[in-house]
């Protein structure tokens, strides 16, 4: 029988909270076990029940296991320490530099709508002009590219209808010749109907 999955919550009955801590936590410190003796790894488990009774593993010694990690955690926040602080002067130094940047283009965009244009020098408005009429100049090959894109697509459009409307011609022209054939083969039976029904009035006359 498949056992169900179980639920990450409190278990609320007592008894069946009791057991599942004995059967968790024996398991936990013969993996702790397995994991010392197959990996050579320095292990230390601490575990306190519900009640508080104390259960521990521990592959060498318990205290010494402890101070290295308090040692390494020490040395790793130093190391953190000083790792946040040169981030955050990073963050500064990129902050800084970027408000810089949107102060000169926004030094650049008023002095482009030719506002603010009293400080500057003749140079300054050369250099200006010259940034003006290249903006312009790339503006109008822009226009114009995409005025020849459109020039394009309508001659696309024009060969397109051009040639459905051969199409439509050439099967008009091939209805009208039907329509011709089937005419004259209806007036030509006719005429074959009506000579047969003369024949026939003729001969009758005769007979009376």
């Amino acid at each position: 029988m498949v056992r169900g999955k179980t639920q990450m919550k409190r278990i609320e009955n007592a008894t069946s909270r009791q057991v599942t801590f004995s059967k968790r936590r024996n398991g936990l410190l013969k993996k702790a076990f397995e994991l010392s003796v197959l990996c050579d790894a320095e292990v230390a488990l601490i575990i306190f029940s519900p009640r508080g009774k104390l259960y521990e593993f521990s592959s060498s010694s318990m205290n010494t296991t402890i101070e290295r990690y308090q040692k390494r955690e020490k040395d790793y926040g130093i190391c953190s320490k000083a790792a946040l602080e040169e981030n955050m002067q990073n963050v500064k130094d990129d902050a800084h530099s970027m408000a810089k940047k949107i102060e000169l283009l926004e030094d650049s965009k008023r002095k482009l709508l030719g506002n603010g244009l009293e400080p500057c020098s003749f140079n300054e408005l050369q250099l200006l002009e010259n940034q003006l009429e290249r903006s312009l100049s790339r503006i109008r090959a822009r226009k114009n590219q995409l005025l020849w894109e459109q020039i394009e697509k309508l001659k696309d459009e024009e060969r397109r209808l051009g040639e459905e409307n051969a199409k439509l011609r050439e099967q008009f022209t091939i209805l009208f010749y039907v329509s011709v054939e089937c005419s004259r083969d209806n007036h030509q039976q006719a005429k074959r109907m009506n000579s047969t029904t003369y024949r026939a009035w003729r001969w009758r006359r005769n007979c009376l």
